[in-house]
C-alpha cells in the first residue's frame, strides 16, 4: 500500500517568537487589570540579599505570586508575615522568563481589627520568647535627669503636656527627635530617633539625654499600630539610655510598653515619673540638712565629754618627759669621749696598713704580674699555632674530596641512574597502553556482537513511529508515519493507515447507470 504525505494545516496562521508572545500576554494583563486590590492571606514569605521580597497571597483554593521591590519595601506600612491576613494592592504582570504571572505589590493593609490583634499577640509571645519582657533587664529611671530627650510629634498637644509639666515639677533641658506618630513613616522614624539619641556622644556638642520619653495620644488601634512594629520595640530595648514610653491613654497598650524600663498611662504621668517636684525636694533637703546639723552637734558634745573623762585619767605631762630627759642628758656625756676613742683607733690602724704600701713593694708585685702574663703568651702561641694547622688540614682534606674529577664522576654516575629509571619507566607506560589497546578492542568487539545492526544483516528491521521503536501494531495503526531501518539504509512511509474496519470491508460496486 502506497503512503502519501498529508499537506500541513494551517499554513497561513501567523508565526510568533516566544518574546514577542511573552510581551503580548504581558500586555493583555496589565491592561485589562490594571490596578486592583486582592485580599488574602501570606504564606511563604522570602527576603532577597538584594532587599527585594517575594511571598504568596492566597486563599482556600488558589494562590497569588507576590512582589515588592526594595524601593517599594521602605514604603509599606505592614510588612507581610506568614499567616497574617491582607490586601495588597499593586499591579498584575507576568514575567515571560518562567511563563508565570504575579502582582508587584506597592500597599500592604491589615484585613481588620481582628487579624491586627493576631499578628500583635504573635510579635508578642516571639518577642518574649526572647527574654525581652524580662524584668532583669529593665533599667532603673536616673533620679534628676539633666537632659531629656522626647520622641513625639513637635506640633501636637502632648509635648506641651509635657514641657508644662516638667516646668511645674522640676525644670530640665528637653531635646525634641520630631517623628511621625501614625502612618506608615512612624515606626522607622521612631526606631531612628532612639537609636539616634543612643548614638550622641556624652559631653559632645549636642549633649546625649540622661533619659528618653516615647510620647503620643490617644488614639484607634490603626494609629497606635506603628508602636507595635517589632522595629520600634528591638530599638527601645537595644537602648543604652533608660526609657519610658507613654503611648495612648491608660487604657491602650502598645508592644513598646513591654519592653520600655518604665510604661506611662499618659505622656503627662511620663513627665512625673521622670522628675521629683523641686519644691518637695528642696523642702526634704532642708529637713535632712536640720537633722544632720542636730547629729553633728549632738556628735561633738558627745565627744567632748568623753576626751575630758579621757583627759583625766592620764599623767602629767612634766612627768612623762622627766625619765626620757634624763637618758638623753647620760647619753650625751658619753658621746665625745667615745667620739675621741674612736678617731684614735682609726688613726692608729691607718699608720698599720700604710706601712706595707712602700714603692718598692708595688714595684715587685708589678713585676711578678708582668712575668706571669709573658709566660702565658709563650704558651699560648704554640697552642694557637697548632689549632691553625689542623684547620688548614681540614679544609685540604674538603678541598680534596670536591675537585672537578670527583664531581664530574658523581654526575655520570646519577645520571646512569636516571636514564635507567626513564627507560624503566617508558617501558611500563608501554605495555600499559598496550593492555588498554587490547582491553578497547575486545569491548568493540563485543559491541558489535551486541549490537541490533547485525541482527539487522540477517535479514530483520527496526520500525520506528514518529522517532520511537514500535514493539506492536496498535503503535503501528495509529502513528502518522513509519520509518524502516533495514542493514543498509533506512525507508520512510508517511499517511496514516487505514483502520481495521475499513481494511477488511471489500469497496462498494457502482451502478451501471
Amino acid at each position: 500500500m502506497d503512503l502519501l504525505d498529508d499537506p500541513t494545516p494551517g499554513q497561513n496562521t501567523p508565526e510568533f517568537t516566544v518574546s514577542e508572545i511573552s510581551g503580548a500576554v504581558k500586555r493583555t494583563l496589565e491592561g485589562e487589570f490594571g490596578r486592583v486590590r486582592v485580599r488574602g492571606e501570606v504564606s511563604r514569605v522570602i527576603r532577597a540579599r538584594s532587599g527585594h521580597m517575594y511571598y504568596d497571597i492566597k486563599d482556600d483554593r488558589n494562590q497569588l505570586a507576590c512582589t515588592t521591590w526594595k524601593g517599594q519595601v521602605a514604603r509599606l506600612s505592614v510588612i507581610p508575615e506568614e499567616g497574617l491576613e491582607v490586601v495588597v494592592t499593586g499591579r498584575i504582570t507576568a514575567y515571560g522568563a518562567q511563563s508565570k504571572y504575579n502582582m508587584n505589590v506597592d500597599e500592604v493593609a491589615v484585613a481588620g481589627k481582628g487579624a491586627l490583634m493576631a499578628l500583635l499577640e504573635k510579635r508578642k509571645k516571639q518577642l518574649q520568647a526572647e527574654g525581652l519582657f524580662e524584668a532583669s533587664r529593665k533599667r532603673p529611671l536616673p533620679y534628676l535627669p539633666e537632659i531629656i530627650g522626647v520622641v513625639t510629634s513637635p506640633t501636637g498637644a502632648v509635648i506641651r503636656d509635657i514641657l508644662h509639666r516638667l516646668r511645674d515639677r522640676f525644670p530640665r533641658k528637653v531635646l525634641i527627635w520630631p517623628v511621625a506618630v501614625q502612618g506608615e513613616r512612624c515606626a522607622p522614624e521612631v526606631a531612628a530617633a532612639i537609636a539616634g539619641f543612643n548614638a550622641l556622644a556624652p559631653g559632645g556638642a549636642l549633649p546625649r539625654p540622661d533619659l528618653i520619653i516615647v510620647a503620643r495620644g490617644g488614639g484607634s488601634v490603626e494609629d497606635l499600630w506603628g508602636f507595635n512594629e517589632e522595629s520600634v520595640a528591638r530599638a527601645a530595648a537595644a537602648s543604652d539610655i533608660p526609657l519610658i514610653s507613654a503611648v495612648g491613654h491608660e487604657t491602650d497598650t502598645t508592644l513598646i510598653d513591654y519592653v520600655s524600663d518604665k510604661r506611662a498611662p499618659t505622656p503627662t504621668a511620663a513627665a512625673e515619673l521622670a522628675v521629683p517636684v523641686r519644691h518637695e525636694l528642696i523642702a526634704w533637703v532642708e529637713q535632712q540638712d536640720a537633722r544632720m546639723r542636730q547629729a553633728l552637734s549632738q556628735g561633738l558634745t558627745r565627744r567632748d565629754q568623753r576626751l575630758r573623762d579621757m583627759a583625766r585619767a592620764l599623767p602629767r605631762p612634766d612627768s612623762l618627759l622627766e625619765s626620757p630627759r634624763q637618758l638623753v642628758d647620760t647619753r650625751g656625756a658619753r658621746l665625745a669621749p667615745a667620739l675621741m676613742s674612736g678617731v684614735q683607733r682609726r688613726k692608729i690602724r691607718l699608720a698599720d696598713v700604710s706601712g706595707s704600701l712602700r714603692p718598692a713593694m708595688l714595684t715587685r708585685a708589678v713585676q711578678a704580674e708582668d712575668r706571669q702574663l709573658k709566660e702565658k703568651v709563650r704558651r699560648l702561641q704554640p697552642a694557637l699555632l697548632r689549632a691553625l694547622a689542623t684547620r688548614k688540614e681540614q679544609l685540604e682534606t674538603r678541598v680534596r674530596r670536591y675537585r672537578p674529577a670527583v664531581l664530574e664522576q658523581e654526575y655520570r654516575r646519577k645520571k646512569q641512574h636516571f636514564d635507567d629509571v626513564v627507560h624503566r619507566l617508558g617501558k611500563v607506560g608501554e605495555q600499559n597502553l598496550d593492555a588498554a589497546r587490547r582491553k578497547l578492542d575486545a569491548l568493540g568487539r563485543l559491541n558489535e556482537t551486541l549490537s541490533y545492526k547485525a541482527t539487522l544483516a540477517r535479514g530483520f528491521a527496526v520500525v520506528r513511529a514518529d522517532g520511537a521503536v514500535v514493539t506492536d501494531s496498535k503503535t503501528a495503526k495509529t502513528a502518522s508515519s513509519l520509518e524502516i531501518q533495514f542493514a543498509d539504509g533506512r525507508v520512510t512511509l508517511g499517511g496514516k493507515p487505514a483502520s481495521r474496519k475499513s481494511a477488511g470491508k471489500p469497496p462498494e460496486q457502482g451502478s451501471l447507470f
